[in-house]
């Protein structure tokens, strides 16, 4: 099953690049903020549970579909840019095994914990 979840976010992410050749941006301008949606990190440095919101609000592809519409609807070539990058980082983050956090711990994600041997359930 993990391997399927991972092809299905990776055909997310190829269809993020997809939506993106449909701009008018440069390529530069997709691998320069691919890594943008990351900055939802810094409430980590305030408390896990406000980490955990923010990182959540950036990672969120339900989020990151309504910005892609709005920005559609709109015809603002920006907002559907933002919609874009915010899809595509996170399909590529959970096809890396990142996923939506938890208020414990940055390691606790929806998909499970980052690492088995911290997982309270785990007999490893």
């Amino acid at each position: 099953m993990e391997r399927t979840l991972k092809l299905e976010e990776l055909a997310m992410f190829g269809f993020s690049i997809f939506l993106f050749n449909q701009t008018e941006y440069a390529w530069w301008v997709y691998l320069a903020l691919i890594l943008a949606p990351d900055i939802g990190m810094i409430g980590y440095a305030i408390n896990a549970k406000i980490g955990a919101l923010t990182y959540n609000l950036f990672h969120h592809k339900g989020i990151a579909l309504s910005i892609l519409i709005l920005g559609y609807y709109y015809s603002l070539e920006w907002l559907v840019l933002t919609g874009i990058i915010l899809f595509g980082h996170a399909a590529l983050d959970r096809m890396l095994g990142y996923g939506l956090k938890y208020e414990d711990s940055f390691k606790h994600t929806h998909l499970g914990w980052l690492n088995r041997k911290e997982d309270p359930q785990s007999n490893t």
